[in-house]
């Protein structure tokens, strides 16, 4: 299978309600295979909505997800927890365990599934080097460490479990440009490395660097998907508006530049 075309996760139709107010209403969205997407928006738009029902966190209130040929929607809980172990999942503020160490932070997913220390340890080591952190961070706490390197732990916690899909939300929030840079920079060379599916929610615009994909949600639906390299040169109204940072949005009206083709 040519993983350049081939589709990952595809989205149909997708809403969430809550108490009866629309946050998701109706996202159309093909997500390619070994790429890095980039989705889009304003505050309050449901991006991080939107993440959450694709991993299981929030249950959609109708639609369709599908990953990898299997729509997921319609599986058992236990058909979908088995699903779901392709997936991992970078915290926006990290979420690190305070009262563990690092070591313990990122190894805790196989040590609760019965791997002992030895043969988490080398794991651990391996997971940690590849997001640049030294073997002497170890056994310092979330406390003792900055924001960038609460980032990194949190990616290597991930990396653990090798999964086939990484979803982020808001990786650089908090950080400094500096800092944002190593992070973007660690995020697409694990996606080149590892041929993963990279799936990320941002308002930096700088992630539009390191992108294959970009979609924009807004008013609960997709209003555009297409190629990072093609985005500062994009006539879509609301993607100019957005990059650029312009108070005068256009016309609320749903422009169809991205269609489902189902």
């Amino acid at each position: 299978m040519n993983t350049d075309t081939a589709i990952k996760i595809k989205i149909i139709d997708l809403k969430k309600e809550f108490d009866g107010h629309s946050v998701t209403r109706g996202v159309n969205l093909e997500i390619p295979a070994g790429q890095m997407t980039v989705i889009i928006g304003r505050s309050g738009e449901g991006k991080s909505v939107l993440l959450k029902q694709v991993i299981g966190l929030i249950e959609p209130t109708s639609g369709t997800i599908i990953i990898d040929g299997i729509d997921i929607t319609k599986l058992s809980e236990s058909e979908r927890e088995e699903s779901f172990k392709k997936f991992g999942y970078v915290f926006q503020f990290a979420a690190l365990l305070d009262s563990l160490n690092v070591f313990e932070n990122i190894g805790i997913t196989l040590l609760e599934n019965g791997m002992s220390y030895e043969q988490v340890v080398p794991i651990v080591k391996e997971k940690l080097a590849l997001v640049q952190l030294s073997e002497d961070t170890l056994e310092k706490y979330p406390s003792e460490l900055s924001g960038g390197m609460r980032k990194r732990v949190g990616l290597a916690r991930t990396l653990v479990t090798n999964p086939e899909i990484i979803l982020y939300d808001e990786p650089t929030t908090g950080l400094d440009p500096i800092t944002s840079r190593v992070i973007h920079e660690l995020m697409a060379d694990m996606q080149q490395k590892f041929k993963m599916t990279s799936v990320i929610i941002s308002h930096d615009v700088e992630t539009f660097k390191y992108a294959d994909k970009i979609a924009l949600l807004h008013e609960g639906k997709i209003q555009f998907f297409g190629d990072a390299k093609t985005i500062w040169e994009s006539d879509n109204p609301y993607i100019y508006q957005f990059i650029r940072g312009l108070l005068d949005g256009p016309i609320k009206s749903e422009i169809p530049y991205y269609k489902d083709k189902a």
